[in-house]
């Protein structure tokens, strides 16, 4: 079971995505594999233990950094792509968990980051990244034909 926890400035934003996650968890059947559960980012760091993975709201880019900085949280840390903390959904936000989490097995640095995706507000994804990756080879493949 992977324990998540979904972050935003108040923890009004996280609250109801929250609440869309858990409801997305029961629709596929995937109680026994994720638990979701959110918080206002000033107090994630007295939550992290309950956790395996803090995913946070891109604006908290800075705070993060800031938190990285001064606490050295021994958990990975995610920021949401935009596109992907509006529209989140399950199945695209556990297999970016699921792909963070090894990343940061083999390399405990927090933030952790996709390639390419230093600048999260950047991004423009609204999937997962591995699937963003099929997609973007599966476009290329159909122009070149």
């Amino acid at each position: 079971m992977v324990h998540i926890l979904l972050c935003c400035g108040g923890g009004f934003s996280s609250s109801a995505l929250a609440a869309k996650v858990k409801k997305d968890i029961q629709q596929y059947q995937l109680e026994d594999q994720f638990e979701i559960e959110f918080s206002p980012f000033m107090i994630a760091q007295e939550k992290m233990d309950r956790f395996d993975i803090v995913v946070c709201c891109p604006h908290l880019t800075y705070d993060v950094k800031k938190m990285v900085q001064n606490a050295s949280p021994d958990k990975p840390i995610y920021i949401l792509p935009p596109r992907m903390y509006g529209l989140i959904d399950i199945r695209e936000l556990s297999t970016d968990v699921l792909d963070v989490l090894e990343m940061y097995g083999r390399s405990p640095i927090n933030p952790v980051h996709f390639p390419g995706e230093e600048n999260i507000m950047r991004v423009t994804r609204s999937v997962a990244y591995r699937r963003n990756k099929v997609l973007q080879k599966e476009a290329k493949k159909a122009t070149s034909l």
